[in-house]
């Protein structure tokens, strides 16, 4: 049973027989159907009177649905006498419930245009394609249920139950890269959101590293232009090629709010830097083993293919996101950069005085935290995060400069403080919020100005684990480049929820996406990195957020931040 409904666009949405004729309304009828059955629900006696045998007749059953649009339950008794109203009103509600807990896509072929007003006229096409298929669909369900009780609602309830993102497409060449499959894949080259964007996925934790291996892939996959999309995104400068299967379109939402949409002009005369396959099923992967079982990442000659196996257990965003930042870091690393997994904003206070500051860290270290802890104290006119988790120093004109990678934010809900995901909710895509880890994507920035070149005044290690009560021991700066690459190269934690791991972990380098696959590499590149920072005056230090310790976890945050504060005040 697939999660991912997809919805056709290009149809204009009028009448409820173009919802109740189609054959993806029967489909998902005897879906919900069979559910019901194996828990053995009561619903089901709504429908005697259409079972025959052990099995129920749906195409009757729909007929009936399109019946009750036009007359009420009374008036139909001449059809059928037997149904009860009560149960048949619970049956409706259910499937409705059924429905709108599916991921929902519209999608629509359009050709690219250059030209941007023409480009807005599409999209703004697409939208009203997509409320009126809303529009009929609430509206359906309103009337089965008036013309069942004979009662119109007094209170009526605009649930979202339209599609929760649309996507244009259309279908390019990249005449720099290009296999058979590969160019019959539709190329999403845009995206509409309807917030709040809810989804449910299977899983919610990602754990391992990822293997890296070198054979030909690319020439033996396969894959089907009738169940996946291509969606090519910006990774900071480089271009990556993103296909994902329909049943994972959650994340392909969750890339379109998370990174910058290359369009069509872009990658055709361009070949990428990257390429992720995510959903595919284990046995279609050539050479397949148990070790890729979560992700591998394979050079196919002078192009890395992450390959994220279509599993339960892979069905999180986090896996989507870390694959694609550990091929931006592997290509880093080979171009002599230092990638750095973090996150750095520019801060502003209201004295007008500034400074750029990045923090090195795990998951749940504390970086997004901190971050948005210093925003809402007073002092602070401003923090303008550039990058949120994956970063790259370069060097350039013989200083340090930073680059992002992203230009939204996949942050975890358990960690921000109250109301702040509401704050957000307009713009955001939220997955599993019911559950540990619940994590929220939200875009922060723009695109250019994450792959503008920032010079840094701070780099910090975000330490979650060591306890201080004076507020002098919240940040310490290192006295040497070779005492803070000690630290930093071990990257100690305490886990947080957000991996399979628990309690205090090590990681070369807080960064398990790259830096630990080519370590021998990364470290001379790391050592000419803090000598370089040592000479021009970047300040290299450990801040401690203490969010890794119980009773810490809000507090903790903020008293690092208010060390920060002061540390900014006191710049010259």
């Amino acid at each position: 049973m697939s999660r991912s409904v997809i919805i056709d666009g290009s149809i204009i949405y009028t009448n409820y027989n173009q919802i109740m004729g189609h054959e993806k309304f029967e489909s998902l009828l005897n879906e919900f159907i069979e559910i019901l059955k194996e828990k053995n629900s009561p619903l089901l006696h709504a429908l005697v009177p259409f079972k025959f045998g052990n099995e129920y007749d749906t195409k009757r059953i729909s007929e009936y649905f399109n019946l009750l649009t036009m007359r009420n339950l009374k008036e139909l008794s001449h059809i059928m006498n037997y149904i009860n109203p009560e149960l048949l009103a619970k049956f409706i509600e259910s499937f409705y419930t059924f429905w709108r807990s599916k991921h929902r896509f519209m999608v629509r072929y359009e050709k690219y245009i250059n030209d941007y007003n023409r480009r807005a006229s599409i999209e703004y096409t697409m939208t009203m394609v997509a409320d009126q298929f809303k529009a009929v669909i609430k509206n359906l369900y309103r009337q089965l249920i008036s013309n069942i009780t004979n009662e119109f609602p007094k209170v009526m309830r605009q649930l979202p139950s339209g599609a929760q993102t649309m996507f244009l497409y259309d279908f390019v060449n990249c005449e720099k890269l290009s296999y058979n499959w590969m160019d019959k894949i539709p190329t999403i080259w845009g995206a509409i959101f309807d917030p709040p964007a809810i989804f449910y996925t299977k899983s919610n934790k990602r754990k391992g590293v990822i293997p890296i291996e070198e054979k030909d892939i690319l020439e033996k996959i396969e894959l089907s232009p009738n169940e996946w999309f291509r969606i090519p995104i910006f990774v900071g400068k480089l271009l990556f090629f993103n296909f994902v299967h329909k049943d994972f379109l959650a994340h392909g939402a969750g890339l379109a709010n998370l990174f910058e949409i290359a369009s069509p002009k872009d990658i055709k005369n361009r070949k990428p830097d990257g390429i992720i396959i995510f959903g595919i099923n284990p046995v279609k992967i050539p050479e397949y083993n148990k070790k890729w079982e979560n992700a591998v990442v394979i050079k196919d000659k002078d192009v890395y293919v992450g390959i994220i196996p279509g599993i339960d257990e892979n069905d999180y965003f986090g896996y989507m996101k870390k694959t694609t930042l550990t091929v931006h870091n592997l290509i880093m690393i080979e171009n002599g950069n230092l990638p750095i997994h973090g996150s750095m904003a520019k801060i502003t206070l209201k004295s007008g005085k500034k400074a750029i500051a990045m923090f090195l860290g795990d998951s749940g270290a504390g970086k997004s935290e901190t971050l948005d802890a210093l925003n809402r104290l007073d002092e602070v006119a401003e923090v303008d995060i550039i990058i949120d988790d994956m970063g790259s120093l370069q060097i350039e004109n013989n200083e340090i400069v930073a680059y992002g990678t992203e230009t939204g934010a996949f942050v975890r809900l358990d960690d921000l403080p109250p109301g702040y995901a509401y704050h957000t909710m307009d713009r955001s895509i939220f997955m599993n919020p019911d559950k540990v880890n619940a994590r929220v994507i939200v875009p922060f920035n723009n695109y250019k100005e994450i792959i503008t070149p920032t010079k840094i005044d701070y780099l910090f290690y975000a330490n979650n684990y060591t306890e201080v009560s004076n507020d002098d021991e919240r940040i310490k700066f290192f006295d040497s480049y070779k005492d803070a690459l000690k630290v930093f190269s071990e990257g100690k934690r305490m886990a947080k929820g957000t991996t399979a791991e628990k309690g205090i972990t090590t990681s070369y380098f807080a960064n398990p996406f790259g830096a630990i696959q080519m370590k021998e590499k990364h470290e001379k590149i790391a050592e000419k990195f803090f000598k370089k920072m040592f000479e021009t005056g970047v300040k290299i230090g450990e801040i401690r957020t203490m969010l890794g310790i119980k009773g810490f976890e809000k507090e903790g945050t903020i008293l690092a931040a208010k060390a920060l504060l002061k540390l900014i005040e006191k710049k010259g």
